[in-house]
């Protein structure tokens, strides 16, 4: 699961997914033969706030996997990154992950970019309390495809910093786009990026439809942010979640699958879905050391370098531009 993301003023953020690309994007995606929309849409403020409660199940190893890895490995982290004048948070949410590595990497400039601009400001506000002397300059944003960096923010010392497999949501070819476009933004600078391993169907699988119904409820909750953006008129109880793994992909699907025959309808189209139809909501796409390590040299990054928790579950790479 993950985060994605207007320029800003250095000091706010704001809602990035209020335009008419965002619109242009999902009627596509509902029209599309088989129908998706793309997971950044998970992130309206609620599903921001479910999210951050999801990684707390237990059943939802990556949080506690990658966060065992920053705990106990901060100290090789900040000698193999070197200085950082710039810590660029890709996907923030709540900021924590980022915050606990400003102890050992002392950025002099912070830069948290997230889709859902609501909740950044709220972690923002909290962060700026807590840390007076620290420069904010926060960016509600879609990153997911190009973006740019404002003069704020100077080019010299980036530190691209992408916790949460959340690199996963995309394709392996998504994903090389985007590690070529953080490669051209950091000249000289690095990145520090979550990448989840390929294991077990069993361990897999609760973390994307665990006991409770938490993620069935981040999940379905898309849908009223979608009728938000595009004036659709989804009903959620006509709904059901569903997540599997794909072994011959290497990726847990999530899907939003029909409970009945429902007739969607947003201004200027509709389209029918017959019961048991499916939109596809979620790729989490599951990596080796190997592959992982492949992409980043073939997006330009050398000096590659990673580490894991002690089951070898997932890894937190760093790489130089």
């Amino acid at each position: 699961m993950a985060r994605s993301l207007t320029s800003l003023a250095p000091d706010s953020a704001a809602p990035a997914s209020r335009t008419g690309s965002a619109a242009d994007e999902l009627r596509a995606g509902l029209t599309a033969a088989a129908a998706t929309i793309s997971p950044k849409y998970l992130y309206d403020q609620l599903g921001s706030s479910l999210f951050t409660a999801l990684t707390l199940l237990p059943e939802y190893y990556p949080t506690r996997c990658e966060a065992e890895i920053l705990r106990e490995q901060a100290a090789h982290i900040a000698r193999q990154v070197g200085r950082v004048e710039s810590l660029i948070d890709l996907g923030a949410g709540d900021c924590v992950k980022a915050e606990k590595l400003f102890p050992v990497l002392k950025p002099a400039r912070y830069v948290p970019i997230d889709i859902s601009a609501d909740y950044l400001n709220d972690a923002v506000a909290r962060l700026r309390h807590a840390h007076p002397g620290l420069d904010i300059c926060a960016l509600g944003r879609d990153f997911s495809h190009a973006f740019e960096l404002p003069e704020a923010v100077p080019a010299e010392g980036r530190l691209f910093f992408y916790p949460g497999s959340s690199i996963g949501n995309l394709t392996p070819d998504e994903a090389l786009g985007l590690l070529q476009r953080i490669r051209a933004l950091c000249p000289g600078g690095g990145l520090l990026v979550g990448v989840d391993r390929v294991k077990p169907r069993s361990v897999l699988e609760p973390a994307y439809d665990d006991a409770i119904g938490l993620t069935g409820a981040f999940n379905l909750n898309m849908l009223r942010h979608v009728n938000t953006l595009l004036g659709s008129n989804f009903r959620v109880e006509d709904w059901r979640h569903e997540a599997h793994f794909n072994e011959t992909e290497s990726r847990v699907e999530m899907h939003l699958r029909a409970a009945c025959d429902v007739l969607v309808k947003w201004p200027g189209g509709e389209r029918r879905f017959a019961r048991g139809q499916s939109i596809h909501t979620e790729s989490s796409y599951k990596y080796t050391v190997e592959g992982f390590a492949s992409l980043l040299r073939e997006a330009g990054f050398d000096e590659v370098q990673h580490w894991s928790d002690r089951r070898d579950w997932f890894s937190v790479f760093s790489a130089r531009a």
